[in-house]
């Protein structure tokens, strides 16, 4: 991919060594635990401009290279007519990079502006537009997987997002059938923190594209929470690691959800138990 930035010192390239192969190690983990790829996958990878795409798209073609199960990657851009733009960008890196690519065009930026109130965040409306897009080209290339840049503090703050603001207990699946049940999602960064990608993505020298939306807004409900987190990272190390474990390890019948466990038929089953636990000694008198 692009070259790293020149100089670094012998100190820099260990560590930046040490720290690519600790990314390719967890994306190569997060695939193998919750089967990402299967050979012959052609995986969109979508590519929005930013750290966590571009590093995302590093490290998968890092692993196609020395795979064992063959798959085909090609990157697609939704350029959503932003103001200032710049349509350049990508194609060029990507052409540098010999990375077969897409730019689909779609104005979602204009619908955004004119639907969303004055004050109002477009996140939501954005995403959606977004997805819908980004998913029936999917289906138009021939796409079997599409690959979505999230990393491990998106899964966390979104855990955190639908529980104080959506009374709800969930996060971002590593992978997903989408709701309209023709494509299936993977996240191969579910695993990566966002520190550790800004960093790589820096030496990368990766051409960042800001955006112009959701980027620019200070009103945010998951800045607040990002900031949160933060703190709770330099002030007591290791609390993201076991949330993020916690969302790994969930235990329905220690939680209030009807839907997941059977709470009304308890005094039944302990009645069932109690009737095995005769039968068992009466087995064993004989």
């Amino acid at each position: 991919m692009t070259s790293l930035q020149e100089p670094l010192t012998p100190k820099e390239k260990v560590a930046f060594n040490k720290l690519q192969r600790r990314l390719r190690r967890e994306v190569g983990r997060a695939i193998e635990d919750y089967n990402m790829i299967q050979e012959g996958d052609k995986i969109m990878v979508c590519l929005s401009g930013g750290k966590d795409s571009y590093t995302m798209l590093d490290l998968l073609i890092s692993l196609q290279r020395s795979s064992p199960v063959k798959f085909e990657l090609v990157a697609v851009n939704l350029d959503q007519k932003q103001p200032g733009f710049p349509e350049h960008v990508l194609p060029e890196y990507l052409e540098q990079n010999n990375v077969p690519y897409h730019i689909l065009e779609r104005d979602t930026y204009s619908i955004v502006k004119e639907k969303t109130p004055e004050g109002k965040t477009t996140c939501a409306l954005c995403s959606r537009l977004r997805r819908g897009s980004l998913y029936g080209f999917a289906q138009e290339i021939g796409a079997t997987k599409v690959a979505l840049g999230h990393h491990r503090d998106d899964i966390i703050e979104t855990l955190f997002l639908n529980m104080f603001h959506g009374g709800k207990l969930k996060a971002m699946p590593p992978k997903l059938r989408s709701d309209d049940g023709s494509n299936i999602v993977i996240r191969p960064l579910a695993y990566c923190r966002e520190k550790d990608i800004a960093k790589f993505s820096a030496l990368r020298n990766h051409p960042i594209i800001p955006c112009n939306l959701c980027g620019s807004q200070d009103n945010l409900q998951r800045q607040v929470i990002k900031q949160m987190l933060q703190e709770w990272d330099v002030k007591h190390p290791g609390r993201l690691e076991n949330m993020f474990a916690a969302i790994q390890n969930v235990a329905p019948s220690q939680l209030a959800d009807t839907s997941l466990f059977n709470f009304a038929d308890l005094e039944q089953k302990h009645g069932e138990v109690k009737q095995q636990q005769r039968l068992d000694v009466v087995n064993l008198l004989h």
